[in-house]
């Protein structure tokens, strides 16, 4: 997809976009510590994984599909470093062909790079490279980033390449670069998506989130700040530079896509939940017998709230755990189809109850209006509905698949009319004041909930 999306790409939801697992290793059993890294962060990407190993040659292994389906009957990649990549996207961009990492041959070796996020200003570059003479062979928004961080270092050199790289891409961008047997860290200057450094026993990782250095038995170092660049070689690190910005945190990690065990930028998203749904209960109480969880988005926001109010917590819907999360799946038909395999209710912790069903975010409206009619069909007197983040109105161009604003049931429906939609006695959000505070920083990105957005967008 190499046009410009125009308004009707808009509404349609039809541009590659991607919030995904990266991950980089140097050091020694490179293949197994990529696999259990990126088979922590599965949560990020379901669609496709890929691997990129060097030992002076290149090893490529990508496929559509689960971690463990992927590399099921692979053999073991040889290498000294690799990068590593699970996907998620919306629909019209699957395919092989848009599977990361990515991997070019140059003057200077090879060049690989795995990119979460999403490049604001694609579309642009992508044309000037064209001009330029460079063929792309997907329509990934990673490929011209990877494109253009070839052309510059080629020119400049490592440092300065990259840096010039940095200053030309737009949007966000947790990356790691792979430059033969040297790995960088690379994170745009307002901070969008997490990165981290860790050390394990044998080497160095790189990745999305803390709980991968934890699946490793390591050691977390620090966060990659906003603006920096961290290189990784010869059993040690160091930052080569960093760029100054105005740093915008994206407020979804903490309250949907970040696993709750994983610390982000100092601050661990489990307690962040427990904190929304505290405060949400401040906010908006209710009389009930028992609160209720969606599994498993849902379940730190409802112990807060629990906490808060006194109301008893009950696991009152089971969630198959074998079963996809219906956020990241391409279409709603996808999402209907597995909601109803992913939950059933516990009739005995339902039936004749007031309940309190606490759940993260309310995007499309459908999954909620689904959930809402299980929790009735299992008996329940009344369903009072929390949400423990603001109505999310205006799409996201950071790297969340949040782009087609007539489909945000927020967007242009008062909070009762929504409530009536869903089949809810009540229905509540968590203000913004009330999520920045349970988050704990205020340099965070609200654009999905306020239209005013850090940086360029593509349409304003």
């Amino acid at each position: 997809m190499d046009s410009q999306p125009q308004e009707s790409d808009i509404t349609t939801g039809q541009k590659v976009n991607e919030d995904c697992a990266v991950i980089g290793f140097s050091g020694g059993g490179v293949y197994s510590s990529i696999i259990a890294g990126l088979r922590s962060l599965q949560h990020r990407g379901q669609e496709s994984s890929g691997i990129i190993t060097y030992d002076g040659k290149i090893h490529v292994k990508k496929g559509m599909g689960l971690v463990s389906e992927v590399f099921k009957n692979a053999d073991p990649m040889p290498g000294i470093v690799g990068i590593g990549h699970n996907r998620y996207s919306t629909s019209g961009s699957k395919g092989i062909e848009n599977a990361g990492p990515f991997v070019i041959s140059c003057s200077l070796g090879y060049i690989g790079i795995t990119h979460n996020g999403e490049i604001t200003n694609e579309h642009e570059l992508r044309e000037e490279l064209k001009h330029d003479g460079y063929i792309f062979t997907s329509s990934s928004d990673t490929e011209v980033m990877l494109i253009e961080f070839v052309k510059e270092i080629s020119r400049y050199g490592i440092n300065e390449g990259i840096k010039r790289g940095m200053e030309r891409l737009k949007g966000a961008y947790a990356a790691v670069l792979m430059i033969n047997d040297r790995l960088y860290a690379i994170r745009d200057k307002f901070g969008f998506r997490p990165l981290v450094l860790g050390r394990t026993f044998n080497g160095y990782i790189i990745a999305s989130e803390t709980c991968a250095i934890d699946a490793l038995s390591g050691e977390t170092i620090k966060n990659v700040e906003p603006g920096e660049v961290i290189e990784v070689f010869n059993n040690s690190y160091k930052t080569i530079f960093k760029l100054d910005g105005d740093v915008s945190h994206c407020m979804f990690e903490y309250v949907y896509f970040a696993r709750p065990d994983s610390i982000i930028d100092n601050i661990e998203v489990f307690q962040a939940r427990v904190r929304m749904g505290m405060r949400l209960a401040v906010e908006s109480p209710v009389d009930a017998d028992v609160v209720v969880p969606v599994p498993d988005s849902g379940r730190a926001q409802a112990l807060g709230f629990s906490k808060a109010t006194g109301i008893p917590y009950s696991e009152g819907l089971i969630k198959n755990r074998y079963s996809e999360r219906t956020f990241i799946m391409p279409d709603q038909k996808s999402r209907l189809a597995a909601i109803k395999i992913k939950l059933n209710a516990i009739k005995s912790e339902i039936s004749n109850k007031r309940i309190v069903l606490v759940d993260d975010s309310i995007v499309r409206g459908n999954t909620m209006k689904y959930i809402v009619k299980i929790v009735r069909d299992a008996g329940a007197s009344e369903v009072h509905v929390r949400i423990s983040s603001p109505p999310i109105t205006a799409p996201c161009f950071y790297g969340v698949d949040m782009k087609t604003k007539n489909e945000f049931i927020a967007a242009n429906k008062t909070i009762e009319s929504i409530k009536n939609e869903i089949g809810a006695d009540s229905l509540a959000y968590l203000s913004i004041d009330g999520l920045k505070q349970a988050i704990g920083i205020k340099s965070i990105c609200i654009s999905c909930l306020t239209g005013i957005y850090p940086e360029y967008v593509p349409l304003s």
